[in-house]
């Protein structure tokens, strides 16, 4: 039913609402403000940890549904392991325990007493799940064995919690795989890593990097990692979107998972695990969201469309006032009915204008305007939340009109967001224009030799340049720069080219992805 008429104007809300920092200013403020304001999520109690809201854990529901049916074409089965893990177990795997130590949380206490031994809360799930695959593996006719589980995990050491970015709990699905062979196992590493390219790409619309993890920076007991980097513009800074690991064979060798081959002999499994965590939602919200508020990609927003009535005053008629409703709803019905995402905002209590920066602020892709004049015409005003368009729009077909618009958002998000990487990728060779470029909000391809010294002199060096020329900002990214990643698009080195690295002159060996992180 409409609301009823209400002709004292002066009675309707007209609460502020709206982003008061400038992302290009204030960018932690206004992230946390685009946060709230726009009802993503809302701060706990116990730092580190928040509360995902029905509009940002909706984003999660749309990335889970399209990974569920892809991991299903591969074989992937879900399951679930307990998230509690002894530390006899824990610590197995000598370097991979190292890796995660600091961040572990204990359970120590059962009420008032002392447990007999303190349980870990799992930080990840390989040694949770690995003795049970050695029990459940025998024969080559049990592979390979492809187990899922979507869960949350709890890494709690960290100082300067950013929401979803760097929280202390946080969900994510988890992949652990084991095969015959290393062919198989590496052609699923990158099988993986494509469809996590896709999860950035095709639903959230931010372009990522695909490549590899130096040794330094790669999974602690893996064999080798593979990653899709991010890139946030108005900082300048990359950030690590998700990861497939290849395991070789030594949590195999640590956990004792064999099998019999063809020949009857023995031999150690080849494993990968790989994940993706609700960082993903952070990285799409830092890279399209603006001064007015979030900005979602049609394919994960919780409601693509927002029908709002205008042109509705003290002269309207009751006659006019019901024609309007009706046709709204009517909208919002085909719509649905079409496939599309779409709800109606007929509070009588809010002003249109009131209405217009709401949905601004909550990033609806598309919001029609509908008046009495439009009906006459049959059409609606149609705005775009991305870029502030507006336009008339027919209502005949208006399925087909729509879903055209939304499609042509989604492809214009992701080319918009690539310019703006592209502008800061800067190619150097030589390690005196490597600070001036991180200090423009670049991220940075260079010749590197791989070597692990050099890296970590690298971060050292870059580190106390930026501190030393902007000590008196606190805002100033003055963290040093790390690899993100050798890229898969960048051709190896050869001899031949003659190539020295960028920063310690040794001969160079791959291009590399350089820069200040998350």
């Amino acid at each position: 039913m409409p609301p009823k008429n209400n002709k004292n104007q002066n009675n309707k809300k007209e609460n502020k609402i709206g982003i008061e920092s400038k992302k290009e200013e204030d960018f932690p403020n206004w992230y946390r403000q685009v946060l709230i304001r726009s009802e993503m999520l809302d701060y706990y109690d116990v730092s580190g940890c928040y509360i995902l809201r029905p509009w940002a854990y909706r984003i999660w529901k749309e990335i889970q549904n399209f990974l569920s049916d892809e991991f299903e074409k591969l074989g992937v089965e879900d399951s679930y392991f307990p998230m509690f893990v002894t530390k006899k177990v824990l610590e197995r795997e000598k370097d991979h325990v190292e890796g995660f130590a600091p961040e572990v949380a204990w359970v120590t206490k059962a009420g008032t007493s002392d447990l007999a031994e303190p349980i870990a809360i799992r930080p990840t799930s390989e040694t949770v799940m690995y003795p049970y695959y050695a029990n459940w593996i025998r024969s080559h006719r049990d592979l390979p064995l492809r187990l899922n589980q979507w869960c949350n995990v709890v890494r709690w050491e960290f100082k300067n919690p950013q929401p979803f970015l760097r929280t202390r709990e946080f969900l994510w699905q988890e992949g652990h795989t084991a095969f015959a062979t290393k062919k198989e196992a590496d052609e699923e590493v990158l099988n993986i890593l494509e469809l996590y390219r896709r999860v950035y790409e095709d639903l959230l619309a931010v372009p990522v990097i695909l490549g590899k993890k130096s040794e330094k920076e790669k999974f602690a007991g893996g064999d080798y990692t593979t990653t899709c980097e991010g890139f946030i513009p108005a900082v300048g800074r990359g950030i690590q979107g998700a990861t497939s690991h290849h395991l070789g064979q030594n949590f195999a060798k640590m956990f004792g998972i064999e099998c019999e081959n063809e020949n009857k002999e023995k031999q150690l499994v080849f494993q990968n695990s790989w994940g993706i965590t609700t960082r993903t939602i952070g990285v799409m919200i830092m890279v399209h969201s603006d001064n007015k508020g979030l900005v979602l990609p049609p394919r994960v927003a919780s409601k693509q469309v927002i029908i709002i009535p205008c042109g509705i005053n003290a002269k309207t008629t009751e006659e006019d006032r019901q024609k309007v409703y009706a046709k709204v709803e009517e909208l919002v019905k085909t719509l649905k009915d079409g496939g599309i995402r779409a709800e109606s905002d007929c509070r009588d209590v809010y002003t249109s204008g009131w209405k217009y920066n709401h949905w601004e602020m909550k990033g609806v892709p598309i919001r029609l305007e509908v008046g009495p004049r439009d009906i006459a015409n049959n059409e609606a005003r149609c705005v775009l939340r991305y870029n502030g368009e507006k336009k008339q729009i027919s209502l005949e077909n208006v399925c087909e009109n729509i879903k055209k618009e939304l499609d042509a958002i989604q492809a214009d998000m992701l080319r918009i967001a690539t310019e703006q990487r592209d502008a800061q990728l800067a190619r150097i060779t030589e390690w005196k224009d490597f600070v001036p470029n991180l200090d423009k909000k670049c991220i940075i391809l260079a010749p590197w030799c791989q070597e692990t010294k050099c890296e970590e002199e690298v971060k050292e060096q870059s580190a106390s340049i930026a501190l030393a020329d902007q000590p008196e900002d606190e805002k100033a990214p003055s963290m040093g720069a790390k690899t993100l990643c050798m890229p898969f698009n960048e051709p190896d080195i050869k001899e031949s080219d003659g190539l020295k690295c960028f920063h310690c002159g040794k001969p160079a060996t791959k291009w590399t992805l350089w820069g200040r992180s998350y």
